[in-house]
C-alpha cells in the first residue's frame, strides 16, 4: 500500500507548528486540513488522553461558536499519537493567516474556568476522563512558545523537506 501523506512526513525533524498537511476538493468546496503540532515527536513527551479530550471539548466549542469561522469549521480533533491536533477549515488559508484564530482560540483554552463544555455523562461518552488543568498548561505553552509571533518563523509553518 501506498503511505498516505501525514506518514511521510519527517516526524524526527518536525518541530511544534501549524502545518497545512493537505488541501481536498470536495465538489466546489476547498477542504484545508491543518497540523496544529504541539509537541515535538518523538523527541519529548506526548499529552496525556485527559488533557488533550478536554483541549478538544474546548476547541471545538469555540470554534463552531466563532463570529468568524464557525460555518466554516469542519472537523477539530486530536491525533492518535497525542502531539497535536488536526483542524479542517472549508478554504484555502495558510498557517499565517489562521495564526490570529488559533491565538485566539489557545487563549480561549488556556484561561477557561468553569464546567468543561459538554463534561457530563448525557454528553460525552468518557465525560470523566479530562484533565483542566493540563489542558490550560498545554494551551499556554503552546501560544506562548509557537503561536505568538509564528508570522516571523516559516520553519514553523512549512514541513521540512
Amino acid at each position: 500500500m501506498k503511505k498516505i501523506p501525514s506518514f511521510e512526513v519527517n516526524h524526527l525533524t518536525l518541530i511544534p507548528g501549524v502545518y497545512v498537511s493537505r488541501i481536498d476538493h470536495v465538489g466546489t468546496e476547498t477542504l484545508t486540513t491543518y497540523d496544529l503540532r504541539m509537541t515535538r515527536p518523538n523527541y519529548e513527551p506526548v499529552m496525556n488522553t485527559a488533557e488533550v479530550h478536554c483541549m478538544e471539548h474546548l476547541g471545538a466549542t469555540f470554534l463552531r461558536n466563532h463570529k468568524e469561522y464557525a460555518s466554516r469549521v469542519i472537523y477539530f480533533g486530536p491525533m492518535g499519537c497525542r502531539t497535536g491536533f488536526y483542524l479542517i477549515l472549508a478554504g484555502e488559508e495558510t498557517p499565517a493567516q489562521i495564526a490570529p484564530l488559533l491565538r485566539e482560540m489557545y487563549t480561549f483554552m488556556s484561561t477557561f474556568e468553569g464546567n468543561v463544555p459538554g463534561q457530563a455523562p448525557r454528553d460525552c461518552g468518557n465525560y470523566l476522563d479530562m484533565n483542566l488543568p493540563m489542558a490550560r498548561f498545554w494551551s499556554k505553552r503552546y501560544l506562548d512558545e509557537v503561536l505568538t509571533g509564528i508570522e516571523d518563523h516559516p520553519e514553523r509553518m512549512v514541513y521540512a523537506k
